[in-house]
């Protein structure tokens, strides 16, 4: 587990470094603050459930929250909050678990690569932690650990402060292995994928206005 450990070591400054480099450099005439509501499916990796355990392959819900901030048109951050539900497939051990994760990003605007119309692309990746909560027989099997997310967002915009997106996200876990092995009944502590869609708010600024 230390390979792990100073995997997200490295991660983490990494991000740190990026984020307060954008931030020194930032235009505050430019600057944008978004809000963002997002729903969509999850997929767990097979490899965060101890032997026994199976989840469905596809499950809902998911939800993300978010507040993003644009140091300039290129570069911003965001913190948001994602939540998930995942649970055992037909006719194997019964379990169900909650997973909340917590998420600071930088965010990279790719859209001038593309320059289409009122399309967007974001880029973004950043460290957290991840809050599993087991629901039905193993609620005393909690845990917390470390992350890092990254993941791709296309943008439509619907008017000059609103857009439609699809997200497409995967988090890293690094959990410690279970220890005893009964500490992991209906518990998680791998990887998480997610799909989902959602509104994107512009609360200042006019993101798509220098585009007409």
């Amino acid at each position: 587990m230390k390979s792990k450990s100073l995997k997200f070591q490295v991660l983490f400054c990494l991000s740190l470094v990026c984020l307060f480099t954008f931030s020194a450099k930032a235009q505050t005439d430019k600057s944008t603050l978004k809000a963002q509501i997002a729903l969509g499916v999850n997929h767990p990796s097979e490899s965060g459930l101890v032997s026994g355990f199976e989840a469905k392959p596809i499950n809902f819900p998911t939800v993300n929250l978010g507040l993003q901030y644009q140091f300039s048109p290129d570069f911003g951050a965001k913190f948001d909050l994602g939540y998930s539900r995942f649970s055992n497939k037909d006719n194997t051990q019964e379990f169900k678990v909650n997973a909340t994760r917590l998420n600071l990003q930088l965010v990279y605007d790719a859209s001038e690569v593309f320059n289409l119309y009122r399309f967007g692309v974001f880029l973004h990746a950043g460290p957290g932690i991840t809050m599993i909560k087991p629901l039905s027989y193993y609620k005393e099997n909690k845990l917390s650990y470390l992350n890092v997310l990254v993941g791709i967002e296309f943008h439509y915009g619907l008017s000059d402060t609103m857009s439609l997106f699809l997200d497409a996200s995967y988090m890293a876990g690094f959990a410690k292995d279970f220890d005893p092995i009964t500490s992991g009944y209906g518990s998680f502590n791998g990887d998480l994928a997610t799909v989902s869609i959602g509104l994107s708010f512009s609360i200042s600024g006019c993101y798509y206005c220098e585009q007409r």
